[in-house]
């Protein structure tokens, strides 16, 4: 795979280019590997009878972003019941319980910002949602430990697609927070020491389907998977602010938060800005689609960025629209940037009603903000993945409406 630490995103984009259209037999040694994209290959790829996740997901990947054990590697029953696990958590009051302390978190925040010469967004975001998290999870983090969470959490996601320092630094971070978590969970197994309804009870008590608690490291994994995925919503605020300097038409509808627009707006950063460039499954029998033969064992990609820049799915794929998201109803397998199908039965991330919900609620208030945006490196280079904006999007002179 030295051509994706080379090309990036446009990995299987330019490969899927070559094909003419065709599923794009990719280069890997010791491997078949099949490149999907297009209408109907993301239905394809999650029908989990004839594609499967374990054993598909790279070590580097799964010692980095997932970690070893954790839902993204398992299939059918204990997947399904691994999924409900982190369902409960969402379900009820919980998405707009976190959604409010977000908006506390960022309003609390944005009034220091207003006292400081410059503030890199990206950084700043990160803590604002690490804050924001961990009490609402049942992690209890002193204020001096914020920051070095959210560097660590950041870390995890920002070195699945390296083979260099940021790797290492993402292996190191997990290995860190994956102990301290683990002494939590063991702790947590006592009783009154869990808060009722949080992702902490929720992992110490879970049951797979043969009836036993998690081992107390995979419990620490899947918490870890819902903190990362979190944090991780920091690209996208980041994103959102390249997006309202190169597009600064949008600024005024969006701080008006109406919720209808700050939703599409929160899709179309979602769908028009980079994150995982594909995701990867296995064939568990001889497949066929669209006239051409998977055979068994095979290594099949979903092209994600591709298919959210496909231009049968999406006109005009490169100009950022937010209103096409008010236009249309999306169906489950065309909008894909974490997964696509139904996320209480495949593989489609459970917590993406969670990110909408802290977009919807994050973006208006950035949008008020006033500030200036001073000559920086804004490049979005599709080398580097996970990319985001080189400088992280300086901001000077926040200034607060009303302050």
């Amino acid at each position: 795979m030295l051509g994706f630490f080379l090309e990036g995103y446009g990995w299987l984009p330019n490969r899927r280019r070559r094909a003419d259209g065709a599923p794009a037999r990719v280069g890997v040694p010791g491997q078949r590997v099949v490149a999907l994209c297009g209408p109907g290959a993301a239905r394809f790829f999650y029908e989990e009878r004839g594609i499967h996740r374990h054993g598909a997901i790279p070590g580097p990947v799964m010692d980095t972003l997932f970690g070893r054990g954790g839902v993204h590697s398992l299939d059918g029953v204990d997947h399904r019941l691994r999924k409900a696990m982190f369902l409960k958590v969402l379900n009820g009051d919980g998405a707009g319980l976190l959604e409010r302390h977000a908006a506390e978190a960022w309003d609390a925040a944005a009034e220091t910002w207003a006292t400081r010469d410059r503030i890199v967004l990206f950084d700043e975001a990160s803590r604002v949602l690490a804050r924001t998290v961990a009490p609402w999870a049942g992690v209890r983090v002193a204020e001096s430990e914020v920051d070095g969470l959210a560097a660590d959490l950041v870390s995890m996601v920002d070195g699945f697609g390296s083979l260099g320092p940021r790797h290492w630094r993402a292996r190191r971070a997990r290995a860190r927070r994956e102990r301290w978590l683990t002494d939590l969970v063991t702790r947590a197994r006592g009783p009154g020491v869990a808060p009722a309804g949080t992702a902490l009870a929720a992992v110490a008590e879970h049951e797979d389907a043969d009836g036993t608690v998690l081992d107390a490291r995979v419990a620490a994994v899947e918490l870890l998977n819902v903190l990362r995925p979190t944090v991780a919503v920091c690209w996208f605020v980041a994103f959102t602010a390249h997006a309202l300097h190169r597009w600064p038409g949008h600024r005024d509808r969006l701080r008006d938060a109406d919720p209808a627009y700050a939703e599409a707006f929160a899709h179309e950063v979602r769908r028009f800005y980079p994150f995982a460039p594909f995701v990867g499954g296995r064939a568990v029998r001889d497949l066929e689609w669209d006239g051409y033969r998977i055979p068994e064992g095979s290594l099949v990609l979903l092209d994600l960025y591709g298919q959210n820049h496909h231009p049968l799915l999406w006109p005009d794929p490169y100009g950022f629209a937010p209103g096409r998201f008010l236009e249309r109803r999306v169906g489950p397998y065309e909008l894909v940037p974490q997964g696509g199908g139904d996320p209480t039965t495949g593989h489609r991330c459970p917590g993406e009603t969670l990110t909408v919900a802290l977009l919807r609620t994050l973006l208006p208030r950035l949008a008020r903000l006033e500030y200036d945006v001073p000559p920086q490196d804004l490049a979005i280079p599709l080398r580097r993945v996970p990319t985001r904006p080189a400088s992280g999007v300086v901001l000077e002179g926040v200034r607060v409406p009303g302050r």
